[in-house]
């Protein structure tokens, strides 16, 4: 008997039709002699829509009470599929993350997985029953309700299937797979057949939606293969697995692109010791992850200093950077929501050169400036400007020739 934990996401139960079809997959699976335990996503759209309800009340909202509000929604989706299992003659039954329990630190909307209890899972499955888990949610220690962050049900997922040591994870989504890149922006995406974590890992953060990368990491850390496939079919789909030598045939493995960034920029600060470090504290207090980082070159003992914050979190960085402005004496403070992030990645970049200006070169025969540049072994982004996203990722598929699957070529 196999232990498999299943993921769906927002559109796999987006509505009591698609919830039906979850629940005839998940007694399959059952059937076939599993136990298995269904992690959940809310309903497809109805995070947005209570995020929207948040903002309406008041845009620099409590994020203790923006995580109450949104955690609902896996509670509606997780009752439901019990209901419809129960209604196929099988045994249910949903836990909330509290009740699993998920213990979580306190970073509101963005919380972390510290351990999970799990006891109760295993109770009901050894009593018979699936058991459906809301992702995306846990608790902190003082019983608060807490969130993961968008995509969280996914490190939900791999974080349940490692404390239950279960056999395999299977992240069921609306595409069939991970591809080369977004098939609603560049038709000629090709589907992987399989991906090494660092890639994955790496595309994921990079703003490929398919998996969250904290759940990547998880899967990395305890070497979980995770089998990413289509909740509507049942093709196979791509291994996300320890990497290898056919992994390594092609240059680049993936374009990916995110339009969920912004660009702050300080202008005329002194450039002296310590000013970096006040700035960034002060972004940090407010719990906002940053991203890329350049400071200009010093003229007349004054810098400029731009990186770029996750688009949610960009008015409470620049009211961050207005309350110590007093003490980093800046000039200006500004920025740019209108930006993306165009990457490439790609484990074969460690062994070629030249990765990089093929790269520049593409974008600028576009007339695609560059703003800012970030590189990793594996990794190549660029931050341009939004309007021009999709027509750099199509530039940079065939660029790099992803239509071509060279896994195969000896």
């Amino acid at each position: 008997m196999a232990l498999v934990v299943q993921k769906y996401g927002g559109t796999s139960v987006g509505s009591i039709e698609r919830i039906k079809n979850v629940a005839q997959r998940v007694v399959a699976t059952k059937n076939q002699g599993n136990q298995v335990v269904a992690v959940l996503s809310a309903m497809s759209g109805e995070t947005d829509r209570l995020i929207n309800l948040a903002n309406e009340i008041d845009p620099e909202h409590s994020r203790r009470e923006y995580d109450v509000l949104v955690a609902s929604g896996e509670q509606v989706s997780i009752s439901l599929l019990a209901m419809a299992i129960e209604a196929l003659g099988e045994k249910a039954i949903s836990f909330l993350g509290s009740q699993v329990v998920i213990r979580t630190d306190s970073d509101h909307s963005r919380a972390r997985i510290q351990d999970i209890e799990g006891d109760r899972i295993k109770e009901a499955l050894t009593g018979g029953f699936i058991v459906v888990v809301a992702g995306f949610q846990g608790v902190d220690e003082d019983g608060n309700i807490t969130t993961l962050g968008r995509g969280g049900s996914d490190t939900s997922a791999v974080a349940v299937a490692t404390a239950l040591t279960a056999d395999v994870c299977e992240i069921y989504t609306d595409v069939d797979g991970v591809y080369t890149t977004d098939p609603n922006i560049c038709k000629e995406a090709r589907k992987l057949h399989k991906i090494s974590y660092d890639e994955m890992l790496e595309l994921a953060s990079l703003g490929a939606k398919v998996l969250q990368n904290r759940s990547v990491e998880f899967a990395q850390k305890y070497g979980i293969p995770i089998h990413v496939r289509s909740s509507f079919s049942d093709i196979e789909g791509t291994i996300v697995c320890k990497e290898d030598e056919s992994m390594e045939k092609a240059i680049v493995s993936g374009v990916a692109y995110n339009k969920n960034e912004a660009k702050v920029t300080i202008r005329g600060i002194p450039d002296r010791p310590g000013i970096a470090a006040s700035i960034f504290s002060a972004i940090a207090e407010e719990g906002i992850v940053v991203d890329m980082i350049i400071q200009n070159t010093s003229a007349e003992g004054l810098t400029d200093l731009t990186f770029t914050v996750p688009k949610l979190d960009y008015d409470h960085a620049i009211s961050a950077l207005h309350k110590i402005n007093q003490e980093i004496d800046a000039s200006e403070i500004d920025g740019d929501k209108n930006i993306a992030k165009v990457s490439i990645v790609g484990i074969g970049m460690r062994t070629h050169a030249s990765v990089a200006g093929r790269m520049f070169t593409a974008l600028s025969q576009e007339n695609i400036n560059i703003l800012m540049i970030s590189t990793s072994e594996i990794k190549v982004s660029c931050v341009i400007a939004e309007k021009y996203t999709e027509l750099a990722v199509r530039v940079l598929h065939q660029e790099f020739e992803l239509a071509k699957d060279t896994t195969d070529e000896s």
